[in-house]
């Protein structure tokens, strides 16, 4: 996926994400949120990896986030930065892997195609001399891949400014995109960080606009869509709601769910790495794997969810030719057995798309 450079682009600053540590929520400012999200209803329907893209993006440049009154000065380096010529831009990186967790690369190519199209257009913003700055493109632009793993692409001046100054922002959980699988969930999740505490009441044909639904009536509203996002926003967000209606008005009223969801998210926790724990011991027991040995292999199958997904192909694949050939698959011990398992790895790596674009790319587990 390479899209073509336009030479007249200025680039003047590189992000990259280099830090792995995930953190627990991002900000996003309301400017943002209102101008991409809810201005013209379209982003309604943003899937969920091109959502992840955007949670990825604010993570990257979180600390570059600010609001002009408490740092005035910080204003003015941006706009002498990005905001003195038509067309400056900024280059991100983003590692394909949190875009697409099971390596899908049709999900991350469909991910920046989506962003990259979405809103393209010109966009006008005047710099604190009042000078008109003017940027073309969706909110990112010219994606493309390089052999470290990560999808590079541009973006403008006039979008970046509103992700970086923060006048106001409100507090979106950074797992929301990987927790919960309705886009519209996530969209929604967004839209109630923003309302007042004492909630709100909006009519029907309103919440059926924001959220690019059709619903005839506020209770066919209410538990088609409220209902099951009010569930998803219980299990995994820090904000839920309640609900209730009155003709083709629709009352909603934000609650913190804090304490439920980090109880909740220990016992998962626990409850999920207990599992990989066993799968591990089965492997090292069955197959005679001395812990030396086991050290990548253990570290590639807890660890990144992708791989461990590759093993258990390459496993059951395993398993399967040995019956085939009349063999006992415990025949094979300790590094035999691995040797078995990564040979299989690379096979099936490279009949994906990610191993026509990197052949060598495949996960080591020895």
């Amino acid at each position: 996926m390479v899209f073509p450079e336009n030479e007249h682009k200025l680039v003047r600053k590189i992000f990259e994400d280099k830090n792995d540590k995930i953190p627990d929520k991002i900000r996003f400012g309301n400017q943002f949120v209102d101008d991409f999200i809810f201005e013209d209803h379209q982003a309604a329907n943003i899937p969920i990896n091109a959502l992840r893209v955007i949670f990825n993006i604010i993570t990257i440049i979180s600390n570059e986030q600010f609001r002009p009154e408490d740092r005035p000065k910080q204003l003015t380096l941006f706009d002498e930065e990005f905001e003195t010529e038509n067309n400056i831009f900024a280059s991100i990186s983003i590692r394909n892997h949190k875009i697409s967790p099971s390596g899908s690369t049709k999900q991350v190519v469909d991910a920046y195609e989506y962003l990259t199209k979405f809103k393209m257009g010109w966009y006008k913003s005047q710099n604190s001399k009042g000078k008109e700055i003017k940027t073309f493109g969706g909110l990112i632009s010219t994606p493309s891949y390089d052999k470290r793993g990560y999808t590079t692409f541009l973006i403008s001046s006039y979008w970046l400014k509103k992700l970086l100054v923060i006048p106001e922002y409100n507090y979106v959980l950074y797992n929301l995109v990987y927790n919960i699988r309705n886009n519209k969930h996530i969209i929604f999740a967004i839209w109630l960080s923003k309302i007042p505490k004492s909630g709100t009441a909006i009519k029907l044909s309103t919440l059926n606009n924001k959220f690019g639904v059709n619903y005839k009536t506020a209770n066919d509203f209410c538990f088609k869509f409220l209902k099951p996002a009010k569930i998803s926003l219980n299990r995994y967000n820090t904000l839920s709601f309640n609900y209730n209606y009155k003709g083709d008005l629709i009352f909603i009223h934000p609650y913190n769910t804090e304490q439920n969801i980090n109880s909740l998210n220990i016992m998962e926790s626990i409850s999920e790495q207990s599992k990989l724990t066993k799968r591990i011991h089965y492997f090292k027991t069955r197959y005679g794997l001395l812990e030396h040995e086991m050290v990548q292999f253990s570290f590639q199958y807890r660890n990144i969810p992708q791989t461990r997904v590759l093993i258990e192909k390459a496993f059951r694949e395993f398993i399967q030719s040995n019956r085939l050939l009349g063999k006992i698959s415990t025949e094979f011990q300790g590094m035999n057995f691995l040797n078995e398992i990564q040979s299989i790895i690379i096979k099936l790596y490279q009949n994906t798309k990610m191993g026509e674009i990197l052949p060598n790319g495949y996960p080591v587990i020895i």
